[in-house]
């Protein structure tokens, strides 16, 4: 289990990890359903605090397994075996998710997350005696993660009511993400940059799938009671457009170029991506919400319809920016259009009691694209390489 080259040519993605990315699938899959589900009874966005939670334990459960990859990715049996058992673990956590959202009970998803850092915990191990060079760095991390460990498992104890499982779920969160900043100063792990920015690229594809499937299963569910009509191929039409033109802001940004110039920088990129995925997959949920009430099969009041998809939107906006920010020193996304776009989306729900959910919707992709537009024609213009880049290239 030795680190693995951080500038080895052509690396890309492994089968394992591509199969592993599939328990994800269903993980957020549930998780988009019972959010979606959780608006069209009427629960507000008052069970927020509960997707957000979960989706944490996803979010991180993938993103140390990936850094893990791009550090020590061997591929011999007993990593193969262990990323197996991190992979039930995600599928016990995923059937924890209608318990976490119905009953406010944390154990199956609590457990499913305890067999994922199990596993991820074994396989650092491995570093600890076979490389002597990370072999301090290894050794922090299996400290902290299992210190942190058993503080979410002793929050399992805490009373439900009074704000205690969300105030203990903030700060075990800031612990484990305090593990790697202080385990990387022993020296830090290698990383392949754009082996990262491809395996981030690859799960925006995963939420962007989900929010796909999301439609499409809302269409599903709505054409079983109605018949199709314009208003509802409008709204998914226009969900396929807001989807497509996110794809398109996410992508124009060149990731692994600028994470070889300022790997020191490489955390914004990672701890940023968490507010980038979760927007997308609320996104998904809200696409879902929408659908349903411009059928009538589960009406919802525009206002909280409309922002099922706009605030979602406006965060992804700005979270690519700020992710970007720390590590580009000239950016495709501009960030005057950028926030300019954000503020106006979030504000277009405040409109819906007047222009309805569908209109809410159209404002929306409108004003994404036009976004794009402008990205788009920026980009024709010669930017030239970044300053990082000229001093390496002389």
């Amino acid at each position: 289990m030795r680190a693995r080259a951080a500038d080895e040519a052509g690396r890309v993605s492994t089968p394992l990890e591509l199969l592993f990315d599939l328990t994800f699938v269903v993980a957020v899959s549930l998780l988009v359903d019972a959010f979606a589900a959780s608006l069209e009874h009427g629960h507000g966005w008052d069970v927020l605090p509960r997707f957000l939670m979960t989706f944490f334990a996803i979010w991180w459960a993938w993103d140390q397994f990936t850094w893990l990859a791009s550090a020590y990715d061997t591929d011999d049996i007993p990593y193969r075996l262990l990323t197996l058992l991190q992979m039930a673990g995600v599928l016990v956590l995923a059937s924890g998710v209608p318990a976490a959202f119905e009953r406010d009970d944390w154990v199956p998803v609590t457990l499913g997350y305890l067999v994922m850092r199990v596993g991820l915990l074994a396989s650092i191990s491995r570093a600890i005696r076979d490389d002597t060079e990370t072999g301090r760095v290894a050794l922090r991390y299996v400290i902290g993660i299992a210190v942190v460990q058993v503080f979410w498992l002793l929050r399992l104890l805490l009373p439900s009511g009074h704000g205690l499982i969300e105030g203990s779920f903030v700060l075990v969160a800031l612990a484990e993400l305090a593990v790697p900043l202080w385990a990387d100063r022993a020296g830090g792990i290698r990383f392949h940059p754009h082996h990262i920015a491809e395996r981030h690229g690859l799960f925006t594809l995963i939420l962007l799938g989900e929010s796909v499937l999301a439609a499409a299963s809302a269409f599903r569910d709505v054409l079983a009671d109605v018949e199709l009509d314009v208003e509802l191929t409008a709204a998914g039409l226009t969900g396929l457009v807001i989807l497509f033109a996110l794809w398109w802001i996410y992508f124009q940004e060149p990731a692994g170029e600028r994470l070889e110039e300022n790997r020191g920088r490489a955390f914004y990129y990672a701890y940023g991506h968490f507010f980038v995925f979760g927007a997308l997959a609320l996104v998904g949920a809200g696409l879902e919400v929408v659908v349903a009430d411009v059928s009538g099969h589960d009406p919802v009041e525009p206002f909280i319809a409309a922002g099922a998809v706009a605030w979602p939107v406006a965060v992804f906006l700005v979270a690519l920016w700020a992710v970007h920010a720390p590590i580009a020193n000239v950016r495709a996304i501009h960030p005057v259009g950028t926030w300019t776009t954000a503020v106006l989306v979030a504000l277009v729900p405040f409109a819906a009691p007047a222009i309805g959910t569908l209109w809410s919707e159209i404002a929306v992709a409108l004003l994404v694209v036009g976004m794009l537009v402008s990205a788009l024609v920026r980009a024709d213009r010669p930017l030239g390489p970044s300053p990082v880049f000229r001093r390496k290239m002389s």
